[in-house]
């Protein structure tokens, strides 16, 4: 993880450090709240392991979680940031029939617990192509590092499938300023392949609480997974977020 950061943070420094004019402007994005689990079937291998319910034949509590965006954006609409993202749950339960999972084969009606993890660290670049009156609304691109784990262990067995990706993504976002300090903001990293999707959406309201800090809160979809060989897992988690960006 702090190697990834790392890695994001001089990356950007760097493209700064060369392109950057001075008539631009830092922010910082932070938010935090609640994470619900939706649906998350999983097979693991994705050819031969068991199909199951990660999210109903276990049960996965809500968890806290928190999401960090630090950025440049240029007077002329370029926006350039990196984005850390840690997402981890716990689930326990039973399944109703023999588990064969990645390594490991568990027995039926087991009691078994399970470790979900989808840390997400993001360099975007977005340009706003509207800007005029109420009315802003832009498109990028973001390159995706996923640093993903399912664990399930139970009856003195264990066993943990690890993946770290590459995933493009397009960004986008679009806001409307229905009142002098507040707005109404969508925005996200989105893609689509014949092996699988990625959904990552939020939209807000957004209240201007003085010149550099603006408060916003709203519900985020974050939708997706693959199926492949190696990994077969499609998910669902919903959030409610409160978040707070200031621009310095």
């Amino acid at each position: 993880m702090k190697k990834i950061m790392g890695l994001c943070f001089a990356l950007l420094a760097a493209v700064l450090g060369f392109q950057a004019p001075l008539t631009g402007q830092w922010f910082l994005d932070f938010e935090n709240g609640l994470a619900l689990s939706g649906f998350n079937d999983v097979r693991i291998p994705g050819g031969s392991g068991t199909l199951f319910s990660f999210s109903e034949e276990l049960k996965i509590d809500p968890a806290y979680f928190f999401r960090l965006r630090a950025g440049y954006q240029w007077k002329k609409g370029h926006h350039l940031s990196v984005f850390a993202s840690p997402l981890r749950l716990r689930a326990e339960g039973t399944v109703g029939r023999e588990l064969l999972f990645f390594e490991e084969i568990f027995p039926a009606d087991i009691p078994l617990e399970g470790i979900y993890q989808f840390n997400s660290y993001r360099l975007t670049y977005r340009y706003d192509f509207l800007r005029k009156g109420k009315w802003r609304a832009g498109i990028g691109f973001t390159a995706k590092i996923r640093d993903a784990a399912i664990k399930v262990e139970g009856d003195g067995r264990s066993s943990n499938k690890t993946n770290v990706g590459f995933v493009p993504l397009i960004n986008f976002r679009a806001s409307w300023q229905f009142h002098p300090q507040g707005s109404l903001l969508l925005e996200g990293d989105a893609a689509w392949a014949p092996q699988g999707r990625a959904e990552d959406v939020l939209l807000a309201l957004q209240y201007r609480l003085g010149e550099r800090l603006t408060l916003k809160a709203g519900y985020r979809i974050l939708e997706g997974g693959a199926d492949v060989e190696e990994v077969y897992n499609f998910s669902l988690f919903h959030f409610l977020s409160v978040g707070l960006i200031c621009q310095f």
